[in-house]
């Protein structure tokens, strides 16, 4: 317009020129746009992948609108479907968009699993490399979209139209394209990927999987039990009925799990706890100084039940109880005495529960470190417990023979033992955020990918592989994972296979079998780790309980609680949570020390020995709702001698107390001199380990000598002579009375003398002064007997 503004041989103004080339460039801009875009393209590639993404946004723009992909079906399309992907689309921009439509973009087949990678962690759009629009009639237009609005869209397409070649993993591209008045062009604006996998038909060699299913929780049981015949356990607090009921993270885990062809991995101790729920139980009010009652067994009943059916004729892998922290253990517990003995303890615990509770005979000989992570000392752990085959991650058991497929997962590492290397790529697909529909629709999409991938790697080698998730997957994780296997259950190219049959698998000749070195094993899982102080701590607590069990009449009602109790301590679920660990120890000694206290000797005043000899009570008291024996009562003279008990320096007596009652126990004693001596009292067990802490007390010898003894005697015949002559004197002078007759003007009768009968005015003998200690005697005395303290 402005070239025919101008006329035939003259100049054109210098502010037409002006207009004429901003139009010119604003109409190249596009093609420029687009030169750019091809000629960056071989830049991007070579850059590091996090450079890419931020060149190709700076490029294009198509951070303008975020677009969310929500929903893909059939994930796994085959001839005949048609695909449908729904999702919305948000302008984060400031302006209005101006000509919207979203459309689908078919981009090349990828030819390996590390193309895969590089494709989800590209971020924007880039030409070229996202493929074209499959266009026409599939588009979904809006005519404008303002700042800050979202509207839904759902395209759907017959597979055939999008012209699938050979069958493979392909990147399908969600583009929104529009103009605003910035940039009044039409341009890609918004962009998001996944893949679509294509096996239009049964692949003629089939990739083995096996994926194990986790029904592992945190610790909930306290070492605590009620004093009742059924002891009724108590528990830190009602989280774990909320992972039961309907909609709750276990609940999914099982309602999911029982429709897929998994295998069964079972911490034992979640299956303890909820079999402790199906009855009365307790609950720990919030600041831990009394409890409530429990009220949801009904929950608790009906998951166990669903559980035990659901696993009934399946393989089931029971981990040793409590899931113990095996990295842990090797690289800070092993050194202290009786914690290895504790992980072969907790693996045969673990394997008899599951057998009781769920009446199938599980397999307990696998070893599940975090993460799948090993180095040599993890593997020695893990074999002394009886483990010889070990749960690996293919980040950790690398491949250094650079194959260009993924081995068997089988792989001998020495000594007998075996390691199952879970693929890490699928072992993780599942770890990030699931609560929305595009996270986990973006994670199923991948998962199919490389898992068809594997297979296409080498179509005629038929594969083993294992998928280790995350040990307590949430309920929306779960819900991707069972979406993701579902999928692979018309068994197009993946069929399943159980664990045992995984870890038989003829292993890969070229598959590495080096266990990783200490060195190597990950930084960020070392410091997760529980401390040595941890261990040592577990194990004051076990030595505690080993002592205290041995003076019980009934054991077992200790043994078992505390014994799970510490198994508990050890928990890999104590990972990232260090205050809550080392609440949960304290909580635990604390209570065996407050039972243990139940058993002491009552604190004892002084004691006076009046004589050389006599016998002194002690009193032992048990608070136990059950009886103590295998005791001895120790007493010992500080000064023997000036004082022995039993003519010893010490004297014992077993011991042997009902629940709820006191016994006094008598020791002869024998002085020599007198004055104070210091007397010990303390309780042993059979094993000559002191019991609780010893009672002192003094014992006053006070002797009654010779010369005291000869002037008490001549006090009492003073009195005896005095008493008689005045007996003496009374009846003289009654005679002369009678002699002398009435004629005094006297009568007898109760006026007449003092009408005293002879004797009534004897003095009262006294009595030796009572001694402070009993006769000697000594028998002991009834339990519950009131003795002086």
């Amino acid at each position: 317009m402005a070239e025919a503004a101008d006329f035939p041989g003259t100049s054109p103004s210098p502010a037409r020129r002006w207009l004429r080339r901003t139009a010119a460039l604003l109409a190249a801009a596009p093609v420029l746009a687009g030169m750019l875009q091809l000629s960056a393209e071989p830049t991007a590639h070579a850059v590091a992948p996090s450079a890419a993404p931020s060149a190709a946004v700076d490029a294009t723009g198509s951070n303008t609108v975020d677009v969310s992909l929500n929903a893909l079906t059939p994930t796994a399309p085959s001839d005949g479907d048609t695909l449908t992907v729904r999702g919305t689309v948000t302008n984060e921009g400031k302006q209005t968009v101006t000509g919207a439509e979203v459309g689908l973009r078919l981009g090349p087949v990828l030819n390996g699993r590390s193309a895969i990678d590089s494709a989800a962690k590209r971020t924007g759009y880039q030409a070229g490399a996202d493929g074209n629009e499959v266009g026409g009639k599939y588009v979904k237009k809006f005519s404008k979209l303002a700042p800050g609005i979202r509207q839904d869209f759902s395209i759907s397409v017959p597979v055939k139209a999008l012209g699938l070649g050979a069958d493979g993993v392909y990147q399908l591209g969600v583009s929104l394209t529009g103009r605003t008045t910035a940039q009044p062009w039409s341009q890609v604006l918004g962009f998001e990927r996944t893949f679509l996998p294509w096996q239009s038909s049964a692949a003629g060699t089939k990739t083995k999987t096996t994926y194990l299913w986790p029904l592992i929780s945190t610790p909930h049981l306290t070492a605590e039990t009620g004093s009742d015949e059924q002891q009724t356990p108590v528990f830190t607090d009602d989280d774990l009925a909320e992972e039961l009921a309907p909609g709750g993270r276990l609940e999914q885990m099982l309602s999911l799990g029982r429709q897929l062809d998994v295998t069964w991995v079972i911490d034992p101790d979640l299956l303890a706890s909820v079999d402790a729920m199906t009855r009365n139980y307790r609950v720990q009010t919030a600041n831990g100084k009394g409890t409530t009652a429990g009220k949801h067994q009904a929950v608790a009943k009906q998951w166990l039940n669903k559980l035990e059916q659901t696993v009934k004729d399946e393989k089931v892998v029971a981990l040793p109880f409590a899931d113990p922290d095996l990295a842990s253990l090797a690289h800070n517990g092993k050194t202290v005495t009786g914690s290895l003995g504790q992980l072969k303890d907790a693996t045969d615990v673990g394997a008899e529960a599951v057998e009781v509770i769920l009446h199938v005979k599980p397999q307990s000989d696998f070893a599940w470190p975090v993460n799948g992570a090993l180095d040599p000392s993890i593997v020695d752990v893990s074999s002394s417990a009886g483990a010889h085959t070990l749960i690996a991650r293919s980040d950790s058991l690398r491949e250094s023979s650079g194959l260009p497929y993924t081995p068997n997962a089988a792989r001998p590492i020495g000594g007998g033992k075996t390691a199952v290397v879970s693929d890490a790529r699928l072992s993780t697909a599942f770890q990030g955020d699931m609560t929305g529909a595009e996270g986990s629709t973006l994670a199923v999409q991948e998962f199919l990918a490389q898992s068809l991938m594997v297979t296409l790697q080498e179509p005629d080698k038929q594969r083993s592989i294992v998928v280790a998730p995350q040990r307590m997957p949430s309920a929306s994780q779960a819900q991707s994972m069972a979406k993701a296997l579902s999928a692979l259950s018309d068994e197009r190219w993946s069929q399943p296979q159980d664990l045992s049959a995984a870890a038989k698998t003829k292993p890969d000749p070229a598959a590495s079998t080096q266990v990783p070195s200490a060195a190597s094993y990950p930084l960020a899982l070392r410091k997760q780790e529980l401390p040595k102080s941890a261990f040592k701590s577990i194990q004051n607590t076990q030595n505690k309980l080993n002592r205290f069990q041995t003076i019980l009449s009934e054991p077992d009602r200790v043994i078992t609680p505390f014994g799970r109790a510490i198994d508990r301590e050890m928990s890999t679920s104590w990972r990232g949570r260090t205050g809550k660990a080392a609440t949960f120890r304290e909580g635990v000694k604390d209570y065996l020390t407050t039972l243990v206290e139940q058993v002491a000797l009552i604190s004892k005043s002084d004691a006076k020995l009046s004589g050389r000899s006599a016998t002194i009570p002690v009193t032992v008291q048990n608070n136990l709702v059950q009886g103590i024996d295998h005791m001895v009562l120790r007493l010992t003279s500080e000064n023997p001698t000036r004082l022995k008990i039993d003519d010893k320096a010490y004297s014992e007596q077993r011991i042997k107390v009902s629940g709820g009652h006191a016994q006094s126990v008598k020791f002869t004693t024998t002085a020599n001199a007198n004055g104070p001596v210091p007397v010990y009292a303390q309780l042993y067990t059979e094993d000559g380990q002191p019991y609780g802490e010893p009672v002192r007390f003094d014992v006053n010898v006070t002797e009654i000598t010779l010369t005291v003894m000869l002037v008490i005697a001549g006090g009492v015949l003073l009195l005896v002579l005095a008493g008689f002559r005045m007996y003496t004197q009374r009846k003289r002078a009654a005679r002369q009375q009678a002699e002398e007759g009435p004629e005094d003007g006297h009568e007898d009768g109760p006026d007449g003398g003092s009408g005293t009968e002879p004797g009534e005015d004897d003095p009262e003998q006294p009595s030796d002064p009572t001694p402070d200690t009993a006769p000697e005697s000594a028998d002991p005395s009834d339990t519950g007997e009131r003795v002086d303290r």
